[in-house]
């Protein structure tokens, strides 16, 4: 038996499954220059975009990761994505990744939904180790994994290419709670 897909809150916001409608604001997204000069996936076109809603569907059917649609509580607004791909069952890991909408950045809403993906992430899925890859560039993204207290573990230089350059990405990781 399947479990109902988890919808996580907070006073600001709703983290909900994906609906294919959400498919106009993904595409708006991810073809956004701002958004995706440090994020791995880009779409030129709303059609191409179904990869991506296609990808979301995949991650739970195939057990490999869970992604929300973050949403605004009040008035249910699409704000951005966030949730687990590369889940490692065996070794009690998964990659973490997020975006937002250019309009909703330096509100907080990445502080306040990360801590409802990973609480999720330890308790639900079992994790012992949340990893996050992120461009060596990217400096507000390492800002706020470092405010989510993430240690910085290191960087994988010149490891991947990106608009026919090299570009390194730094390895960010955060455990298990610890019992006391």
């Amino acid at each position: 038996m399947n479990k109902p897909f988890p919808t996580l809150t907070t006073d600001r916001l709703v983290l909900r499954r994906f609906r294919q409608e959400d498919i106009n604001m993904v595409f708006y997204g991810l073809s956004h220059p701002d958004v995706i000069k440090y994020y791995g996936v880009h779409f030129d076109t709303l059609e191409a975009t179904q990869e991506q809603m296609n990808w979301f569907e995949g991650l739970e059917t195939n057990r490999t990761g869970i992604w929300w649609a973050v949403c605004a509580a009040e008035n249910g607004a699409f704000l951005g994505a966030g949730g687990f791909n590369n889940w490692s069952h065996e070794h009690r890991k998964a990659e973490i990744g997020f975006w937002l909408l250019p309009e909703h950045w330096g509100k907080g809403i990445m502080t306040e939904a990360m801590p409802l993906i990973c609480q999720y992430g330890f308790g639900e899925m079992g994790l012992h180790r949340i990893e996050g890859f992120v461009e060596s560039d990217n400096y507000l993204c390492k800002k706020a994994l470092k405010k989510l207290e993430f240690t910085l573990e290191g960087a994988m230089v010149d490891c991947e290419v990106k608009n026919g350059r090299f570009i390194s990405l730094d390895i960010y990781a955060k455990f298990v709670p610890r019992s006391s």
